[in-house]
């Protein structure tokens, strides 16, 4: 298979850019490639907020830099480092995922918590990720992608999917359970409601306007909570839950705010499970209520290789769709901006 030399390729070399499109970033070729490596040509890819963090260097570990951002890509493997020892082959189509590697030998390694794991690498992050039309991935954690899936759907399952499916599993709710759903009509949110949806749950989503309370009533959500409308927060909540409150809530939105007051409405034996990371943000716990409620908090943080497997059946069985805008590599600076200033619905996945 012909590998080219130079690609067209999304840099920045310090925080808040600018974000140069290089039309001669070199490809690594072949015989470049280290054992247990493989060259994925990314056919396309999603923009996660992670992306916007990493180009304003604004979360307590900085990136590399100069960086190529991105970890939501689905394309094809043109080339397998030598040495390697792998199921995958040249041709398969596979994901590049947030997690690039770890050394699946430690302990939280071996207990299926990789993305914890103290050698971890990340793409668009510590290395080189997907806003590239060839990227280097490492074989034991790219992810194959099922016959069938469209490559455009199957991007952002590979982070906003995965991710959201984690989260719910971590959740603590069994179906027919209450699931708010902070964020529902953003990137993040719109596919935890079909996650939640598809293992029945009764899902509680939260955000505001007509077209987020559409999208998300078309998506499995029983009840819509515009959190700009009058009156309290814990009160709406409550009401629409038997005066209890969601079994579980989960924060998939960008935003601080939605953070302040989910302990509150939570019912007794209630779990807060955090997933957005807004900068600057800290989960205020009263202690006497917490302990009296039995209430859980739990950090979720993206998924293992069996949770990304399992985020991309769900899609290849048409149970999760996600909402997305297609637009070339080259507008990723304008997808920054209107993600900055809220104006993005769904998830907008880039042709390379």
């Amino acid at each position: 298979m012909s590998i080219p030399k130079t690609q067209t390729a999304c840099v920045f070399t310090k925080h808040n850019g600018p974000i140069e499109v290089r039309k001669n970033h070199p490809v690594v070729q072949q015989k470049d490639l280290k054992p247990g490596e493989a060259l994925v040509k990314i056919a396309f890819t999603g923009v996660c907020h992670t992306d916007l963090h990493a180009l304003k260097g604004d979360w307590p570990a900085a990136p590399k830099l100069p960086l190529v951002g991105g970890h939501e890509g689905a394309g094809h493997i043109v080339a397998i480092g030598d040495s390697t020892t792998t199921y995958l082959k040249v041709g398969d189509a596979v994901g590049v995922k947030w997690l690039a590697d770890s050394c699946l030998d430690c302990e939280v390694c071996r207990e299926g918590q990789e993305a914890t794991c103290g050698l971890a690498t990340n793409h668009g992050y510590s290395v080189d990720g997907s806003f590239q039309q060839y990227c280097v991935g490492f074989t034991r954690h790219l992810t194959p992608i099922p016959d069938g899936l469209d490559l455009r759907q199957a991007a952002p399952v590979l982070c906003a999917g995965v991710t959201v499916w984690k989260a719910i599993k971590q959740s603590n709710t069994k179906p027919g359970d209450f699931i708010l759903i902070a964020g529902a009509g953003g990137g993040l949110g719109h596919l935890a409601v079909q996650y939640a949806a598809a293992m029945s749950l009764r899902v509680i989503a939260v955000d505001t306007g007509a077209d987020k309370k559409a999208l998300c009533a078309s998506y499995g959500a029983e009840i819509f909570i515009d959190f700009k409308a009058p009156g309290s927060m814990i009160d709406k909540v409550k009401a629409v839950t038997g005066g209890l409150g969601p079994h579980a809530a989960i924060m998939a939105a960008s935003s601080g705010a939605a953070y302040d007051e989910a302990l509150e409405y939570l019912r007794p034996h209630g779990t807060l499970v955090a997933v957005g990371l807004p900068p600057d943000t800290y989960i205020k716990a009263n202690v006497f209520w917490t302990v009296f409620k039995a209430l859980r908090i739990v950090g979720s943080y993206v998924g293992n290789r069996q949770d990304a497997i399992e985020a991309l059946d769900f899609a290849a069985r048409g149970k999760v769709h996600a909402q997305i805008s297609v637009e070339p590599l080259s507008n990723l600076a304008s997808v920054y901006h209107r993600m900055e200033n809220g104006g993005i619905g769904g998830r907008i996945v880039l042709e390379c």
